[in-house]
């Protein structure tokens, strides 16, 4: 049966890292992988930044028209409908990070609802060290509007709190605490918490809830912000 996992949460959550380590477990499981940018308003890292590296991996990328342009506008190219209808194994994906990006998802429910029973995960990554994302009432105000917008039910949280290069393991345990709350109140239970692999043993050892973990996730880097490392292994 096709997977389909749809990635949504606030700006600089993490979803374009997170859909690429995805697609990349997937792919090297043997998989036919399609990976879909559906982000219109994040210009700035994007998963065609890395259209060398997924190509290489023999996954295919669908971006929105315009994209790496001097064209402001963007639009969504004919060639999503292909993540419906061709035989993928597992299909992702990548959804802006406000309400105005997630209405970009809406407008494809009918196609959604037409997935056989228990293919579509619907994941709301969680980083609270971001702007608006930092209590369980702003996680689940964010959610719920997202919901709206996208037309999908969040199925499960994925704690993938962090700051970039200078991430810590208290990072992990405080979005533990307020992923949990989160969870606790909304019923939507934690699915993954991820994580650079040393800061996630170290969390992982202390002994918390794994109801409120999930499957732990170690996620690789693609998305450098330094020019020099992009330059190097980008495009």
């Amino acid at each position: 049966m096709k997977e389909v996992i749809v990635l949504i949460g606030n700006y600089g959550s993490g979803k374009t890292e997170l859909a690429l380590n995805f697609a990349f477990q997937a792919a090297n499981q043997g998989k036919k992988v399609e990976l879909l940018d559906l982000d219109m308003v994040n210009t700035y890292f994007r998963l065609t930044d890395r259209s060398g590296l997924i190509k290489s991996k023999e996954i295919r990328l669908v971006s929105p028209n315009f994209v790496h342009s001097s064209v402001e506008t963007l639009s969504l190219p004919a060639e999503v409908a292909s993540a419906f209808a061709l035989d993928w194994d597992t299909v992702i994906f990548d959804v802006g990070g406000d309400p105005a990006g997630a209405t970009a998802l809406g407008r494809y429910r009918e196609d959604f609802d037409a997935l056989p029973e228990g293919s579509l995960t619907v994941l709301n990554v969680v980083n609270t060290r971001r702007p608006m994302a930092g209590t369980p009432e702003r996680l689940i105000h964010l959610m719920e509007g997202m919901e709206r917008h996208s037309r999908q039910k969040v199925t499960g949280f994925v704690n993938n709190t962090n700051l970039a290069r200078m991430a810590n393991a208290d990072d992990l345990r405080d979005g533990y605490e307020v992923v949990r709350e989160a969870s606790e109140r909304s019923g939507v239970p934690v699915l993954y918490t991820t994580g650079r692999p040393d800061l996630l043993e170290q969390f992982l050892a202390e002994g918390h809830d794994p109801k409120f973990i999930g499957a732990p996730m170690p996620i690789q880097t693609y998305m450098h912000r330094d020019w020099e490392t992009f330059t190097k292994e980008g495009l």
